[in-house]
């Protein structure tokens, strides 16, 4: 806190404290209309905290609930210079804490496609907009985060219907859909975009004991609830497209692992193509790349990934499916793998989509003779499916690849 955050009379008050009494006052809160801390729903101009607005919009909540170790209340109480604006709808709880946002010539498009839609069910938005307030861009948010979540759906096949709705146990019998409604987990996922590396460092030291600098993805157990926190001060972040693919490069980590519930750890290879594919699908000229805590993964800034599947399968370097299935951390990962594994995804999603949503649906809810999740040979159980699903061994899957990658070339 720093004095020049308070009304002139408190800083006078306050400056007098410190010299004769050591101590600081707390800062007192932000204030918007109405006299309300700024990031209360009651100050946001599009919905006017009206939960009858909400309604229509598809917005369980703005702020209140449970989210991370805690909730809504104590993240603010902790972070108090956040200005954090919480919205939950069908599937997410997303903590937003950015500031305004002016559009940029080359995403004028994209947004502007992107407010238009969002239009259509929120109140008081023109969607011609030249910048946009941390209130629209928690909306713009909410949205892109329910898209990415029907993508994966589509992706996997699946209606929604299938999960449980975590009320009660499995009894052993028939498909095992996870534990809850979403993808199989019993909680929402959540986002929290916070907009530096202090109030990351903070949060996740606070929620999870982590001091991890990057963007941090986490399983809570207690609630079975998966989380992604991501800061602004990383990369090419500042900018709003880079952030919305590095969302959903997080997002599809967290669906893949979510997916008939996080009993164990899906393939490495599958969980960062999966990851390539989704955030690709949004731009390429912004990539995500996951390493080992505390070391940095090998990156690139090349946008024509594809151009580099063809150089691996022209020169013999192309990493071979029978190495991938082993592989047990990410910094096993180097960024020939990183190119392979989203051409590997893409093949598989667009060339065998019927396949491929099979073949994930096989790789998790695995249960054993007793009914629980079993995760024990996910090398085998990779193996048993190609041959199954699709005829190939290891190697034909290869030349499969292969193939297509040359002929899209």
């Amino acid at each position: 806190m720093t004095t020049a955050s308070l009304p002139r009379t408190a800083a006078r008050f306050a400056l007098l404290l410190a010299c004769f009494a050591a101590f600081a006052l707390p800062a007192p809160a932000q204030r918007g209309k109405r006299d309300l801390p700024r990031n209360d729903p009651a100050n946001d101009p599009y919905t006017e905290g009206d939960p009858e607005v909400w309604e229509q919009c598809g917005i369980v909540s703005m702020g209140g609930f449970a989210f991370g170790e805690s909730d809504t209340k104590t993240i603010d109480e902790s972070l108090p210079t956040c200005d954090i604006r919480w919205i939950e709808t069908a599937h997410f709880k997303i903590g937003f804490a950015l500031g305004t946002y002016k559009v940029p010539q080359k995403e004028k498009d994209k947004i502007l496609g992107e407010l238009t839609l969002l239009s259509e069910t929120l109140p008081n938005l023109k969607p011609k907009q030249k910048s946009l307030d941390p209130w629209l861009r928690l909306h713009l948010y909410a949205q892109r985060a329910e898209q990415l979540y029907q993508r994966f759906l589509a992706l996997v096949q699946v209606d929604e219907s299938v999960f449980p709705d975590g009320t009660k146990a499995w009894d052993t019998t028939g498909t095992y859909w996870g534990e809850g409604p979403y993808l199989g987990e019993k909680s929402k996922y959540e986002i929290l975009i916070l907009p530096s590396e202090a109030a990351h460092l903070t949060y996740i030291r606070d929620n999870f004991g982590l001091a991890n600098r990057r963007t941090q993805r986490w399983n809570i157990v207690s609630r079975q609830a998966i989380t992604v926190t991501i800061h602004e001060k990383q990369g090419s972040l500042k900018t709003d497209t880079a952030m919305h693919a590095h969302v959903a490069f997080n997002l599809g980590h967290n669906f893949l692992d979510g997916f008939k519930f996080y009993a164990y750890d899906s393939p490495i290879w599958l969980r960062e193509g999966i990851g390539h594919f989704f955030e690709r699908e949004i731009s390429p000229k912004y990539n995500t790349f996951d390493g080992d805590e505390g070391s940095v993964p090998e990156m690139t800034k090349k946008d024509d990934w594809h151009s580099e599947a063809v150089k691996l399968v022209r020169t013999g370097k192309a990493p071979r499916m029978a190495e991938m299935i082993r592989f047990n951390n990410y910094g096993e990962l180097e960024l020939d793998h990183h190119f392979a594994t989203w051409s590997m995804v893409q093949f598989l999603a667009t060339a065998h989509p019927d396949g491929f949503a099979d073949f994930i649906k096989g790789i998790k809810g695995i249960t054993n003779a007793e009914g629980y999740s079993d995760g024990s040979d996910l090398p085998g159980r990779q193996r048993d499916l190609f041959q199954s699903i699709f005829g190939w061994s290891f190697a034909e899957f290869d030349a499969a690849w292969a193939a297509w990658v040359l002929e899209a070339e």
